[in-house]
């Protein structure tokens, strides 16, 4: 008798969607197997979780390494298992090799046919467009709020606070912020102004042990004086900055000069607050 491995997948936004919960993979999957008269081996249920990517689905993996418990993997859709096909060819070669076979409910695929392995990669290479597209949109989108001067979802910076979606000055982190700046231009490593940091016990919000690449990231960090980076762009915000722009600047040529390899010397200075 076929024994079957059950995989069941939910991604954040499709959590709430109707016909994808775990609930009603799991059900679908178990009809299909009674109406076989295959056993379930396992259930492997991964939530929360992007089909792009392998490494953070813990079910997916405990699945593989149990491979000698199933004969056949069974989803209720091509695309619960895997949208990238590099990822999911890799899979399909796996599964020759072991002996084993691929099932969608949906799709009603056979992978035990030349036709069948064929369709398969068509449609799971369909699959990986429309992921590309979903990603592509998002980013043009985002890419537009942050032009526009949106703000992006995010924790705020060491230095600030959120109230209300807005900015505002933590006087006492702005203060040891305005100091890091100053030492810097004196001539104070990253390495040495982290050391006195955590020799007097400032540690970081979260209470740990500053590290120069912490400096480096508030010594780069243009929301000091008043921009928001997000990608590429660089965006005028209408948050108080803490850090002067002749200052700001002064860091970023220093630093570059400071680099040792030529190669990964990279200047942004910012010429205009308007």
């Amino acid at each position: 008798m076929t024994r079957a491995a059950l995989y069941i997948r939910v991604s954040t936004e499709e959590q709430a969607e109707e016909g994808y919960s775990l609930e009603a993979q799991q059900e679908r999957l178990t009809a299909y197997c009674e109406a076989q008269g295959w056993d379930i081996a396992e259930v492997y249920a991964d939530k929360g979780y992007s089909g792009r990517k392998i490494s953070s689905r813990s079910e997916y993996k405990r699945m593989i390494d149990e491979k000698d418990k199933w004969d056949t993997i069974l989803v209720l859709k091509m695309d619960r298992i895997h949208r990238n096909s590099r990822n999911f060819i890799e899979m399909m070669d796996n599964l020759e090799k072991w002996g084993k076979k691929f099932t969608s409910m949906q799709e009603e695929l056979d992978t035990s046919s030349a036709i069948g392995r064929f369709v398969v990669d068509m449609i799971q290479r369909i699959a990986q467009l429309e992921s590309e597209q979903i990603g592509e949109r998002t980013y043009v989108g985002m890419e537009q709020k942050a032009s526009m001067g949106g703000m992006m979802g995010f924790n705020p910076p060491y230095g600030y606070k959120l109230e209300n979606s807005n900015l505002i000055i933590e006087e006492h982190e702005a203060n040891i912020i305005r100091w890091i700046y100053s030492e810097y231009l004196q001539g104070h490593t990253m390495a040495s102004i982290a050391s006195s940091l955590n020799s007097e016990s400032k540690l970081t919000r979260n209470g740990n042990l500053w590290t120069k690449w912490s400096i480096s990231r508030i010594l780069h960090n243009p929301i000091y004086v008043g921009y928001m980076r997000w990608d590429t762009l660089q965006i005028k915000s209408d948050h108080a900055p803490i850090i002067a722009l002749d200052n700001f600047n002064k860091v970023q040529i220093l630093a570059s000069s400071n680099t040792k390899d030529p190669s990964k010397r990279k200047t942004t200075v910012i010429n205009d607050l308007n």
